[in-house]
């Protein structure tokens, strides 16, 4: 299997494809700045919360309240992301290799809650005000991630190419509710053909749609498990 770090390389020599061009540097300067704040502002305003849902995890189920994953960074970097524990330690996925499914015995009580209300990936945050995410891009993947059984490089040849601008907490798949396990090549491709739209589309007014179709998404009723 090709290095993607490589095919990236390959990918950003392209003159069909200079993210910068197609939005401008004050788009992405005002991405940032928006992370910045908006990130800061949640993680104080939410610490109350966030304390309790730690507290309600230890109660729980044995084990630390934080759970870190090595995964794709902007770049093909590789990041650590932070996530609430929802499975049991003695059976948690270091890799993020295997996706959870529906009924997943790996998954704690709470686990299941915070899962299916996404309140798991609030930690993220942390993520996005450090610079490793943003609030919006392409959803960020573990290193190795299968979809339809097959790693997501080999479903997709252009994939690597999603991994020019910072993976996000949400992104134009998530928007549309394309969301779940890959169980099928068909939904696996779909998402990634939403990633490179938006790479190769990205404007600050995009990543506004997005944000408010995410919430309007979560306030129907989010598909996480």
């Amino acid at each position: 299997m090709a290095n993607p770090a490589i095919l990236l390389d390959d990918y950003y020599r392209e003159e069909s494809f200079l993210p910068s061009k197609r939005a401008g540097h004050a788009h992405y300067f005002i991405k940032r700045l928006t992370d910045i704040v908006l990130s800061a502002t949640a993680l104080l305003v939410l610490l109350p919360f966030l304390l309790t849902v730690a507290a309600l995890i230890r109660l729980d189920s044995p084990g630390p309240v934080l759970f870190t994953q090595q995964r794709w960074g902007k770049g093909c970097r590789k990041i650590r992301v932070y996530k609430f524990r929802s499975m049991r330690t003695d059976l948690c996925d270091v890799t993020g290799v295997n996706q959870t499914v529906a009924g997943d015995p790996r998954i704690t009580k709470i686990g299941a809650i915070i899962r299916r209300t996404n309140i798991d990936e609030l930690p993220q945050l942390m993520n996005v005000l450090k610079g490793d995410m943003s609030l919006v891009g392409p959803r960020c993947h573990a290193i190795g991630m299968l979809a339809a059984g097959m790693p997501y490089e080999e479903l997709v040849p252009e994939y690597h190419r999603r991994h020019v601008m910072r993976p996000g907490m949400t992104g134009l798949a998530q928007m549309r509710g394309l969301r779940g396990p890959t169980d099928r090549p068909g939904k696996a491709r779909a998402r990634i053909a939403c990633d490179l739209h938006y790479v190769e589309n990205f404007n600050y007014w995009l990543d506004l749609r997005i944000i408010v179709g995410t919430v309007v998404s979560e306030l129907k009723g989010g598909k996480g498990f």
